[in-house]
């Protein structure tokens, strides 16, 4: 059975169709990615698995659970995770604060888990008392994965990663994305980058309009013509 499945989602906002009928699976310790256009429905999915967008019909189901009309803090206390767009730290907080907050639901010691981070991420370490509105938009990127990473999640879910990056700042993020899954974390992942995203991705699906269009392995996808004359550029 597949780690989540996503079966006939439908979402609005208000009058809108946002989500026409999508359906799709993710298997436990793959990268999957989700590529497409601004406006195509990418992070609106994501935002529908994590609660934060309610769904109008249709079914999510994790590790055998439905999930789909429930709190976003349930979601996340079951191993759902989600780095937004924008990274959204708090940014008159220091960046170890930033990191206790993305444990709010546990009651554990969370002592390994921030070291942990601070292994990922060294740069935070060394910033651990910098407010976080002070910290560069890179920093301030590996903190979001980093409070994500507090709840040890089994699926971390990642929206546009790379947005308003430096190429070489992109290139240790997507590092990271491997790195997390070297270590056996489930990875969903909205990118606009779609050729860097295609590299790391077992499997990938496009939405168009909200709806999916071609799917397949990141390999094949990244070198079908289609897909690179609408996404990868005359470059790829």
């Amino acid at each position: 059975m597949s780690l989540l499945r996503v079966r006939d989602l439908r979402v609005n906002y208000g009058g809108i169709e946002a989500l026409k009928g999508i359906s799709f699976d993710v298997e436990k310790g793959q990268i999957v990615t989700l590529i497409g256009a601004n406006g195509a429905g990418k992070s609106t999915t994501l935002r529908a698995i994590s609660g934060l967008v309610p769904v109008k019909s249709g079914t999510i189901t994790y590790d055998g659970n439905v999930i789909a009309g429930q709190q976003p803090q349930q979601i996340v206390s079951q191993g759902i995770c989600m780095v937004p767009e924008g990274r959204r730290v708090f940014p008159n907080l220091t960046t170890y604060e930033n990191l206790r907050i993305g444990a709010y639901l546990r009651k554990d010691d969370i002592t390994a888990d921030v070291e942990h981070v601070y292994q990922l991420f060294p740069r935070l370490k060394e910033r651990s008392w910098q407010l976080a509105g002070t910290l560069s938009g890179g920093e301030q990127q590996m903190l979001a994965v980093g409070r994500a990473l507090m709840m040890r999640p089994k699926i971390l879910m990642m929206d546009e990663p790379s947005l308003g990056l430096a190429p070489l700042v992109i290139k240790s993020i997507f590092e990271i994305i491997q790195t997390l899954h070297d270590e056996g974390i489930t990875i969903l992942l909205v990118e606009q980058n779609a050729n860097a995203a295609l590299r790391i991705a077992d499997y990938a699906f496009v939405l168009e309009t909200g709806m999916l269009g071609m799917q397949g392995t990141g390999h094949k996808l990244l070198n079908d013509p289609g897909i690179k004359a609408a996404y990868l550029g005359s470059g790829a």
